[in-house]
């Protein structure tokens, strides 16, 4: 699969996306495959990735969060999409949205092949392919691993629990985010803007899988929050984890410490 047919359709979204201002039309459509509400930006951008892959006869299997599962044939390429991520900021006014793109060539989340994210307000680029580095801006990029001052960023869907379970981290932090977008809080890990990012509660496959690859490429540390490896989950709908993602395996030590300790 080229990188450059997913840029296409990256670039093609953010200029509808910036003219269609989502935050005009909050009309509910219904809830989509993932339980969670549907709003026209989410189905004209799924749409969009849809279209775009059927116009050029490319046969996949698509896993994706408004219309769920279509599985053509065991063998193919599997696209996996969450065609706004951060729907809720997108709709508010909130300016801190994206598209999140991934391809698996097998059964498991080490098969991801390739992971592309966009940032829909600014027209940022994250991508990357398995065994070749990840960038930003066609720019290779990497985690930074002497960060300073420490941030932590997470995501939640049941913050009260989930703040419980994670406030010991805090300790470590000089800042602590919660931007609601998981493609774009693992994507600017990826060059820096974040130290640690975690997901107390399970995250789902199509909200995560682009940005922990291009996570690993730029040398980032990953893990679910028991500290286990997350390579061997299978590419399906209903896979969810937690995850803890670290600038630096020692900083990703330090974390994983102070969860279990406390």
């Amino acid at each position: 699969m080229d990188i450059e047919f997913i840029r296409n359709i990256g670039h093609e979204l953010f200029k509808k996306i910036s003219t269609v201002r989502p935050q005009l039309n909050k009309t509910s459509l219904g809830q989509g495959a993932s339980g969670d509400i549907t709003y026209p930006v989410d189905r004209l951008a799924e749409d969009m990735i849809i279209d775009f892959f059927e116009k050029e006869g490319i046969n996949v299997n698509i896993i994706t969060e408004e219309k769920g599962v279509k599985t053509i044939d065991a063998n193919l390429l599997t696209l996996i999409i969450d065609p706004i991520d951060g729907s809720k900021n997108a709709i508010s006014g909130i300016p801190f949205f994206s598209t999140s793109i991934a391809i698996a060539d097998g059964k498991t989340l080490k098969s991801l092949q390739l992971g592309y994210i966009i940032n829909l307000v600014n027209g940022d680029e994250f991508w990357t392919k398995r065994g070749e580095g990840a960038f930003f801006n066609g720019k290779k990029i990497k985690t930074d691993k002497k960060s300073k001052p420490l941030i932590i960023g997470f995501e939640a869907s049941n913050p009260y629990i989930a703040i419980k379970n994670i406030l010991p981290l805090f300790k470590m932090a000089n800042r602590v985010r919660c931007f609601g977008s998981t493609a774009l809080d693992l994507a600017y890990l990826s060059i820096g803007a974040l130290s640690i990012f975690v997901t107390p509660t399970p995250s789902r496959i199509f909200d995560f899988s682009a940005g922990i690859l291009i996570a690993k490429e730029s040398e980032a540390t990953i893990t679910d929050i028991k500290g286990n490896s997350i390579e061997e989950l299978p590419i399906a709908f209903d896979t969810k984890t937690t995850l803890v993602v670290s600038a630096s395996e020692l900083l990703h030590k330090k974390v994983l410490e102070l969860i279990d300790r406390e």
